[in-house]
């Protein structure tokens, strides 16, 4: 059997039981269920001297990797926020291994460099940004938010901090106290010191508070310190907070400042006209993000990022050494010199598969059916005496506690972690929890494609159920 053969055999076959997959995913425990230690124990110490087969290698697959995998597929997947695939992303990812292009120029692949500038402005369009951002796909929000505070810092600097190393004085961040923490960690990676991030305190509902925003700065400015840039959240990890893009747009303006708009998991939801009372004053940002692997049928990785100015990025990020110079450098996007890696996948194909697949209404539809499933599950907690809301609920997430009354916050923090132990010890439903003020708080984020009301019931069946279980 020649090479191809082989291909061609086993390709048929990992398909079959990908469509398989998904047809049965509900077979699964949405959650694993191994222990630390469990893969490593069963693994060869070495590798293999020679070649093993590939009916070998796919059995193993089944027998010792499935056991340890999470479906985040799952339509009981509530936990985080979801990670997307669907069969037409699936299948443009295939093509995209076996091109195997590295698209860090417009010459590597001219098709890759183009196909990613048009798809990119269809994003724009379809989220309301206006025309001039420019968009580019990164691997993810956090490394998007790094060329955004990369940018900032270069632009405050007078582009002397990548000459010559950042100075005196200080340059600041400021965030609020509910930001993603890739937040922190680039400011960290930047250069900029985690001693020299603001957290601005929120408001009611845990989004930022423009006039502490307002305050920090002024007060740096007196102790000579020098304000770069403010990262605002549409659609926090926590709570979905939606920060005040608007005001918060007017006082990057009165300082100078720049602002970075992190939307990585809402701003799909912008699609559609009627949820996008959220991204209100984002045309007056300098760069803004969101994740399409997210809410958007697209398999990790593919994360959106625009820029009001690609000459700040481009002269922060860029680099020509001479082996990458090509005759048509003055005429294309390079999207090497847009990010941190000089090495890029070819992330377009299967963002293109998708919107053409579904379309703009599909995709629409499918954040409407969620956002009306988060608002039946909050409406039946506030039914409900013995749970309650712990934050106003936006589009997909619900994050709520059971509180059966006459406990104070430390035993019902302790109640409702065993609480939520217990329901994703069926195996049926993964939840995740944050901390709000204090309190453990369960989170319900609906976002994965195959979820249906049938799910989110099945969900709040089981959740009323193992309370009565601890309270009896």
């Amino acid at each position: 059997m020649t090479d191809h053969d082989h291909f061609r055999r086993y390709g048929h076959i990992f398909v079959d039981w990908l469509a398989d997959y998904f047809e049965h995913i509900e077979q699964y425990p949405v959650k694993s269920r191994s222990l630390p230690g469990d893969l490593l124990s069963q693994l060869p110490l070495s590798a293999p001297e020679g070649g093993e087969s590939m009916d070998e290698i796919f059995n193993d697959f089944r027998a010792l990797i499935m056991p340890g995998i999470s479906h985040w597929q799952h339509p009981s997947w509530f936990a985080y926020f979801p990670a997307n695939n669907s069969p037409a992303s699936v299948l443009a990812e295939m093509l995209t291994s076996g091109l195997g292009s590295q698209c860090m120029s417009w010459q590597t692949s001219p098709a890759a460099t183009e196909l990613e500038e048009r798809v990119m402005d269809w994003l724009r369009q379809m989220i309301g940004l206006p025309p001039e951002f420019t968009g580019v796909i990164q691997d993810t929000a956090s490394t998007a938010s790094l060329c955004a505070l990369l940018s900032a810092r270069e632009q405050v600097s007078g582009y002397s901090a990548n000459q010559q190393g950042m100075y005196e004085p200080p340059l600041m961040v400021y965030t609020s106290t509910e930001a993603h923490s890739s937040i922190e960690k680039g400011v960290k990676i930047a250069g900029f010191g985690k001693e020299n991030l603001r957290l601005i305190q929120t408001r009611e509902d845990f989004s930022m508070c423009p006039e502490s925003l307002s305050q920090a700065i002024a007060k740096d400015l007196e102790n000579g310190r020098k304000p770069a840039c403010v990262v605002a959240t549409l659609g926090t990890t926590s709570s979905m907070a939606m920060d005040p893009v608007e005001a918060i747009a007017n006082i990057c303006k009165q300082f100078n400042v720049w602002l970075h708009v992190d939307a990585a998991f809402a701003g799909t939801a912008a699609i559609d006209p009627d949820h996008r009372w959220f991204m209100k004053g984002t045309g007056h940002c300098d760069s803004f993000v969101f994740n399409p692997h997210k809410w958007m049928l697209t398999n990790f990785d593919c994360s959106a990022y625009f820029v009001r100015k690609p000459d700040v990025l481009l002269r922060t990020l860029g680099m020509q050494p001479e082996y990458l110079k090509t005759a048509a450098d003055t005429e294309v996007k390079n999207y090497r010199d847009w990010g941190i890696q000089l090495g890029r996948r070819f992330r377009a194909l299967k963002l293109w598969f998708v919107i053409r697949s579904y379309g703009i209404a599909g995709i629409r539809d499918l954040v409407n059916r969620h956002i009306a499933m988060a608002r039946d599950f909050a409406s039946w907690l506030e039914a409900d005496a013995s749970f309650e809301l712990m934050a106003p609920q936006q589009l997909s997430l619900v994050c709520f506690r059971f509180n059966p009354g006459a406990l104070n916050d430390k035993d019902l923090n302790h109640i409702n972690q065993q609480l939520m132990e217990r329901i994703n010890a069926t195996g049926t439903v993964f939840l995740t929890h944050t901390i709000l003020r204090g309190r453990f708080t369960l989170r319900l984020s609906i976002g994965q494609r195959t979820t249906s009301a049938r799910h989110v019931q099945q969900a709040w069946q089981l959740i009323k159920k193992a309370s009565l279980e601890i309270t009896a």
